[in-house]
């Protein structure tokens, strides 16, 4: 990675106000565009029904969950337009944290976590996280977002369930960055 990518000085984060005008307008145009609001899981959804209808076709056309994400039994994760806002969403960070001077290669991690027992916590939340998300039918980005910006009851009592379990669940995990 060349040096000019990191700086000791980074640039300011962004005025969170703006950000999420921002966010809101984003959101605005994928209903006017799409037709649909926002949301990442349907976009991993998309690519594992791919990966198991080329790997078992009969086992994904039988299955309803594969074969509601396959649609019109397309064979390409490609034609699925959530797989375009992820990878985007994947690009547009990296080009921003180099405008910013913040890539670097690092492991966030409080002083009492080694760098493999962070990257556990890192891995397992993360899947717990993506299960929670087909539970729930929908992502944190889709739950709240979108379904948050259609007044979805279901949404909002997701979000607040969220940050309810995350309140009680930081008493035990905050000592480990102090």
């Amino acid at each position: 990675m060349s040096k000019h990518l990191v700086t000791n000085n980074p640039k300011p984060y962004m005025n969170p106000y703006i950000a999420g005008i921002g966010l809101g307008l984003v959101l605005l145009l994928s209903y006017v565009i799409m037709g649909r609001g926002l949301g990442a899981s349907g976009a991993i959804s998309t690519v594992v029904a791919v990966g198991v209808n080329t790997v078992a076709p009969s086992h994904a056309s039988g299955n309803t969950f594969y074969s509601e994400y396959l649609g019109d039994g397309t064979t390409n994760p490609l034609k699925d337009w959530l797989v375009f806002e992820v990878m985007g969403v994947l690009v547009g960070g990296f080009i921003s944290g180099m405008f910013a001077g913040r890539v670097n290669k690092s492991i966030e991690k409080g002083p009492l976590f080694s760098n493999r027992k962070r990257l556990y916590f890192a891995v397992f939340g993360g899947a717990l996280m993506g299960f929670g998300a087909k539970l729930a039918r929908g992502c944190t980005s889709g739950q709240a977002l979108t379904g948050g910006s259609i007044l979805n009851l279901g949404s909002w009592a997701f979000m607040m369930c969220v940050f309810a379990g995350a309140y009680m669940f930081a008493y035990f995990v905050r000592r480990q960055w102090l």
